[in-house]
């Protein structure tokens, strides 16, 4: 009668080992879906502008601009998958009004990486020939432009679960005219 008892015990011991064990795997697997699955929206950036050509013309009648400029955009992946992007368009504007446009090719950020790509913008005053400040900030030696673009995709993780995120590029910048050089480059 004694070994009946000790079987009631072991089986109810054992019991307890198996709940407990499915109570770890069920807290292991909560907390791996919590913080490693858990998709983010990847970031945009400019990491660079760099000045190629820059013409002006600072006469008070009909001041003008035309520049050509080389950037590189960043795209980091913080997700534990590849972030694959379409094809966008990046957008250059002073003072509010589109000056330039430039295509962003379709292209892969890896997981937990970062994807440097360069663009070359060519973009002149003709669409703001008009604006009252455009005479003074070329005299002045700084213009101040602004990038934006948004890059539609979908976050890939382990094959099997994709996830639409959409990345936005919204940086300034400062082109000073008279060392061909770019100050302030910052990105929201």
């Amino acid at each position: 009668m004694t070994t009946g008892g000790l079987d009631g015990r072991r089986r109810r011991k054992c019991l307890a080992y198996i709940v407990a064990g499915v109570i770890l795997q069920t807290l292991i697997i909560v907390l791996f879906v919590v913080f490693v699955m858990r998709i983010r929206t990847p970031k945009v950036r400019l990491a660079s502008v760099s000045v190629e050509t820059l013409n002006l013309n600072s006469s008070s009648k009909s001041p003008s601009f035309n520049l050509k400029v080389n950037a590189q955009v960043a795209v980091k992946n913080t997700n534990f998958g590849h972030y694959k992007f379409e094809n966008s368009t990046a957008t250059i504007s002073y003072r509010g009004t589109e000056v330039g446009k430039t295509t962003l090719v379709k292209a892969r950020a890896r997981a937990r990486s970062t994807k440097k790509f360069n663009v070359t913008v060519s973009f002149n005053s003709n669409k703001v020939s008009s604006n009252p400040h455009l005479g003074s900030d070329i005299s002045s030696k700084n213009l101040t432009f602004s990038a934006s673009a948004k890059l539609e995709g979908k976050v890939h993780l382990f094959k099997v679960f994709k996830k639409k995120k959409s990345a936005k590029l919204d940086c300034t910048f400062v082109v000073n005219t008279s060392t061909k050089t770019v100050n302030d480059l910052s990105c929201k």
